[in-house]
């Protein structure tokens, strides 16, 4: 699930106290344009500098003038202003200079630390189940603490303090010289970054009004199962289930490959939900309505004969099949001219593709398109499609894509997995009760597992669940997933031990970081590899799995397989952005014949081969796309590194241990991260070797 990680180091906050008013309250004199005369005010600055600190500061004068410069509009002040700021904000020596970077570490950390409490109370009643929705509530979700702070720091001249006198480096340079550079080089590099964007509070605040939107249409997102019918009326489902989409409609298709010929026929309905979500052809009164049976094959609506709620259809409501009027793309066209709002204060970045990959992620788009195509293209795809065809004993369909029969779950049905889960956890206290064991049994000493268990609060979801880290130590890191009335089935379980991985990630690499401008971990791909670490162990923290050799390879397949199925999700996400930017002005209903195209093409491209049927969309599925914007390529990334980490883990034979050395790395590049974690940089050749050996391995096994 996602991981909610505040921004790169620079977090806006209303600090009335510290920056004054906001900067669009206050009054601004004329000032020349600073082109006239910056030039020559850098220069004769330079000179100053130098006069008075000696030849050593040159250099690091001359960069940093150039930064302030680069930044420096009219309402800033004039040259006397830019000279004023210059001369006595210059740090000429080191002691001066140590000073300045320790303040702003004090001083982010507490900004980040209280931004991210204030987000978590603004958004309480939308992301817990905590009862009916107010809609003062959604106001107070799409409210974002640290929208104007950007233009607080530049107005009241902090932003162009750190500019002054720390470097801003490019990618190119980082990748190239950061393995030489010291960890405090790397926390100034870091800080600096922070305020390399100058984004005004109108454009911050059309982003959270539109992602706050999006989240809660995604969180409603609903389709109550009892009332999905069968073409002759039946019912497959037991009352009260409500999956979320797109998560628990994946889950249930997981989880029914242990249910036999009705599990089958679950899975193709639930395909076929799917698609109707994706197409938009769903009829709205279905979602989140238990009031209604539907059958999504004829796609026919009629008031419900059994009730799982108080909910009654109004008698003068009309039961009708009215399609979902393409909502899911008008709000992904929202959250494009949302960051379309962003694009033109970003020159250097001028599009939300390139923010997420070159500065979020520090990967190329280019690159991260070629890790993708060389796993979807492997001839393993074919290879291990055949043993899974083999193992169900039937042709392969497109729902297969999200097979998971590899795992050790698939000995237990659904509801054996649930009333265990819901025995042992009745309550999201339940979990954080048993935190400490489940520590434990990850290979977690017993001191390091209390640490980390006092430092993580368990809060029950009102959409699928995520992981929120403290931002400021001593904050704690917050676990959220579903738990019903009747206690925490295997799906919220699962969930919730991905998050932990999170949490513990969150904790360790904010706790036991040595500076804070290194908090973290290089992208949320790492984190989510490090969540997955936790998530693929679920079933030996319940006790019910012991693994073996052919259980080891049965779970590196499993990786492999939905690794690349997430990966192909992901080259959907990309090629739907790159059209939106092609196409800026498309409809609702363009965008969504655009999404169909792009999602057929790339099935078309890696699983038509392997499965045979050509045309499917359902690729689309993923809420992701809507709610959280080019997250999805950070899964397959994650387990591209997964399985690296899982190598060195396997080599170094303590997991806890090295969970830990690798979470106190920080945020490093990528490449740079995964050399000191593992010797290799990023790539996807461990996964196709390690998937290759278990292929073996299982082959091997059945022979004998």
């Amino acid at each position: 699930m996602p991981v909610r990680r505040l921004p790169r180091l620079f977090i806006p906050l209303v600090a009335a106290t510290l920056c004054g008013a906001p900067a669009s309250a206050r009054a601004t004199k004329p000032s020349p344009d600073p082109s006239d005369w910056l030039p020559a005010a850098t220069e004769r600055l330079e000179g100053e500098l130098v006069a008075a600190h000696g030849e050593v500061v040159r250099e690091r004068a001359r960069g940093g003038l150039g930064q302030v410069a680069s930044y420096w509009r009219p309402e800033d002040g004039d040259e006397a202003d830019f000279s004023a700021f210059v001369l006595e904000h210059f740090a000429g020596d080191q002691q001066t200079l140590d000073a300045v970077f320790q303040r702003f570490e004090f001083l982010l950390e507490k900004i980040r630390g209280h931004a991210r409490e204030i987000s978590v109370a603004m958004r309480w009643h939308t992301d817990l189940d905590l009862g009916p929705i107010l809609p003062m509530d959604r106001v107070s979700a799409a409210y974002d603490p640290t929208d104007h702070l950007i233009e607080d720091f530049f107005a009241n001249k902090l932003a162009f303090t750190v500019l002054l006198n720390f470097p801003l480096t490019t990618l190119e340079k980082r990748l190239t010289e950061g393995d030489e550079w010291s960890r405090r080089r790397w926390a100034e590099a870091r800080l600096a970054l922070g305020f390399s964007r100058r984004i005004p509070h109108s454009a911050s605040q059309a982003v959270s009004r539109a992602n706050a939107r999006a989240d809660q249409y995604i969180a409603d997102y609903n389709i109550w199962m009892h009332h999905v019918l069968q073409p002759d009326g039946s019912r497959l489902y037991p009352a009260g289930m409500r999956l979320l989409s797109h998560w628990n409609l994946r889950d249930q298709i997981k989880a029914d490959y242990s249910e036999g010929r009705e599990g089958l026929e679950r899975q193709r309905t639930v395909q076929r939900v799917m698609e109707r979500i994706v197409d938009q052809s769903i009829p709205q009164i279905v979602i989140d309505n238990p009031a209604v049976d539907w059958d999504p094959r004829s796609n026919e609506v009629s008031a419900a004969q059994v009730h799982d709620s108080d909910r009654r259809l109004d008698a003068a409501a009309a039961v009708t099949n009215a399609p979902e009027p393409d909502t899911r793309y008008a709000i992904w066209l929202n959250n494009f001219h949302a960051q379309q709002q962003v694009d033109k204060y970003s020159p250097s970045l001028p599009t939300h593709i390139a923010r997420v990959f070159d500065s979020g992620r520090e990967i190329s788009e280019e690159r991260v398109t070629e890790m993708f195509e060389q796993v979807l293209s492997s001839p393993l795809m074919k290879e291990v499609a055949a043993l899974i065809e083999a193992r169900l004993g039937r042709s392969l369909e497109p729902f297969d894509i999200w097979y998971n029969g590899f795992r050790p779950r698939g000995a237990y049905t659904e509801a054996e997995l649930d009333a265990i889960t819901r025995e042992r956890y009745p309550t999201a206290q339940a979990y954080k009760d048993d935190i400490p064991r489940l520590l434990r049994g990850l290979g977690f000493g017993a001191p390091k597992a209390q640490f980390l268990a006092a430092r993580i609060d368990v809060d029950p979801a009102r959409g699928s669940g995520h992981a929120w880290g403290g931002a400021m130590r001593g904050s704690n890191a917050r676990l959220r997933t579903r738990v019903g009335p009747d206690g925490m089935d295997y799906k919220g379980y699962n969930i919730a031990m991905h998050e932990m991985g999170h949490n513990v990630e969150q904790v360790i690499s904010l706790e036991n970081i040595d500076f804070y401008s290194l908090e973290g971990v290089p992208n949320n791909a790492f984190t989510e590899a490090l969540a997955f670490l936790f998530q693929a162990r679920d079933m030996e923290l319940l006790g019910l799995a012991t693994p073996d050799a052919d259980s080891v390879a049965l779970q590196v397949l499993d990786d492999f397989w939905s690794g690349a199925e997430i990966a192909a999700v992901a080259l959907v996400d990309m090629g739907v952005w790159r059209w939106m930017y092609d196409h800026p002005r498309a409809t609702p209903a363009e965008l969504k014949q655009a999404t169909l195209t792009i999602a057929r093409d790339v099935w078309n491209r890696f699983y038509a081969p392997v499965i045979g049927e050509r045309d499917v969309f359902i690729l689309a599925i993923y809420s992701h796309m809507i709610s959280n914007l080019l997250y999805l390529p950070n899964y397959p990334i994650g387990a591209m590194i997964q399985r690296q980490i899982e190598e060195q883990i396997e080599k170094a034979g303590d997991l806890g241990g090295e969970f830990e050395r690798m979470c106190r790395l920080g945020d490093l590049t990528p490449d740079l991260w995964m050399v000191e974690a593992t010797g290799k940089p990023v790539g996807p050749e461990a996964l196709l070797s390690s998937a290759q050996r278990a292929l073996d391995q299982v082959k091997g096994s059945a022979q004998q």
